[in-house]
């Protein structure tokens, strides 16, 4: 293995054309990543034909480098604006903003992108060294387990509604109502559409994110004091925006929350969206102070970045090694792979271990240059929190209108996004958390699809789930964890 992966970096450090293509990739990436609206997949669908004609390895390299890039980019964005530039960053915003407001954008954004940096190294290790063990053990999931992963992930919604529970969970029960509407994903029956045919295909997670974040966010950037709403100081970045001591003492939040993304990344269909919200929640719960947590710690940061980028090597595991694609990202890498002649799966290591090996090695190269990137370029990202209000609000309604409409070009999509953004206006001013209604519009097709097809399969037995133990354990997890997320709310 070692011997291949040397090979592989001889390969990719050996053309100064694949080096070049992973720096244009990793630009092109995080800009993709910092501006709402436009996602990491819609980057890769616009460069994947330009793959066709490069080589195996320098096409496959430029995609997973726009892959890292892009899952990195999310943080400015949710850091300088308060809207997540990617699903997988909306936890950033949660301490990146509070930080900076107080006057510490540079410092928050040294922390998230030193954070991205160990996530992604952690998450490509694991991928590089257990990727055959866990494929396996993955393998073995069927839709209890999914299930009860499902309702583990549900329950830290808990520790993401503040004060009050109720507002929180009611929250999350409005999220997996508004992921019923359309066709039914098991018999393709029709629900919630009310006699229009533009809602047969139900609501997107691009629309629904980022009109309750950008598109709220903007609304009330636009009914707040103009001079309150453009910031002009100056943010000096020194270093990572840790002192030594901070490093060490985040040292168990950054293992903690990496191997939370790595594992939900190797889940199919969850990935990085539903990865950085648990690992914010568990970061906050095992804190000694979880009420610091939304005020503007560095602690909220790190967990976020640190799983979502990590979740970037949990799924490519089961890509590999299955062909099965974790998220939509690696869903674009499978048509990559297809494109050059590769099937992935079982005996791609066989058939071109030259090839993946050496995409193992522009991954480790690609998370460098991601790092350097984002830190020689960040005096210009952070001075996007300087550009007056009348100009940045169209453009980020443009974007968000371009992004909207791309998803299916329907104007409709468009319509959708204006209403979730007064829905999500509406939300934050009688005090009832957002995140919780994103993490139940994520899971809750999940939670429907995996109960059914559960049940169908218990038709003979109704005990069979007392008979998965993988899944048992994930719903004893999710009843103790609630449990005792429930009692420490009270006793506070």
């Amino acid at each position: 293995m070692l011997t291949m992966l040397l090979q592989g970096f001889g390969t990719v450090i050996g053309n100064p054309l694949i080096i070049l293509a992973m720096l244009g990739g990793v630009f092109v990436g995080i800009i993709f990543g910092s501006l709402p609206g436009l996602t990491t997949v819609a980057c890769l669908s616009m460069f994947l034909p330009v793959t066709y004609v490069m080589s195996h390895e320098m096409g496959l390299s430029l995609l997973t480098a726009i892959y890292i890039g892009g899952m990195s980019g999310g943080l400015v964005s949710a850091i300088l604006l308060n809207i997540p530039g990617t699903p997988s960053s909306i936890a950033t915003c949660f301490d990146g903003t509070p930080m900076a407001k107080k006057g510490q954008a540079g410092r928050a954004l040294g922390i998230g992108v030193f954070a991205s940096i160990i996530g992604n190294f952690i998450g490509v290790l694991a991928m590089i060294f257990i990727s055959a063990p866990l494929a396996a053990f993955t393998i073995k999931f069927g839709p209890w387990e999914n299930f009860g992963v499902t309702v583990f992930a549900l329950t830290l919604i808990s520790s993401l509604c503040g004060k009050n529970i109720l507002t929180g969970l009611l929250s999350a029960i409005a999220g997996m109502m508004f992921s019923t509407v359309g066709l039914d994903r098991i018999d393709s029956s029709v629900r919630f559409t009310f006699g229009m045919s533009e809602l047969t295909s139900g609501f997107g997670l691009l629309t629904v994110l980022v009109g309750m974040y950008a598109v709220s966010e903007v609304l009330r950037i636009a009914s707040a004091d103009p001079e309150k709403a453009t910031v002009n100081e100056e943010f000096k970045m020194k270093g990572i925006g840790l002192t030594l001591s901070e490093v060490i003492e985040q040292i168990p939040n950054l293992i903690r929350s990496s191997i939370i993304g790595l594992c939900i990344g190797i889940l199919p269909g969850i990935g990085g969206s539903t990865a950085n919200i648990i690992a914010y929640s568990v970061a906050k719960s095992s804190s000694k102070y979880p009420e610091k947590f939304g005020t503007g710690i560095p602690d909220g940061i790190i967990a976020s970045e640190s799983a979502n980028n990590a979740s970037i090597g949990g799924a490519m595991i089961p890509l590999l090694t299955l062909g099965i694609p974790g998220d939509g990202s690696t869903a674009l890498l499978l048509g990559g792979f297809m494109l050059h002649g590769m099937t992935p799966g079982p005996l791609l290591f066989q058939t071109n271990g030259p090839t993946v090996y050496a995409i193992f090695a522009s991954m480790i190269i690609s998370t460098i240059l991601m790092g350097l990137v984002m830190y020689f370029c960040m005096r210009w990202f952070v001075k996007i929190l300087k550009v007056p209000s009348f100009i940045l609000i169209p453009c980020i309604i443009v974007l968000c209108a371009i992004g909207a409409y791309t998803l299916n070009y329907r104007s409709f999509d468009i319509w959708a996004l204006l209403f979730f953004g007064i829905f999500g206006l509406i939300l934050s001013n009688v005090n009832v958390p957002i995140a919780p209604f994103i993490l139940g519009f994520i899971l809750g097709g999940d939670f429907e699809v995996n109960l059914r097809t559960g049940l169908q399969y218990a038709s003979s037995d109704r005990f069979m789930l007392l008979h998965r133990p993988i899944a048992m354990v994930f719903i004893i997890l999710a009843i103790f964890f609630f449990i005792y997320s429930f009692k420490k709310q009270r006793r506070q």
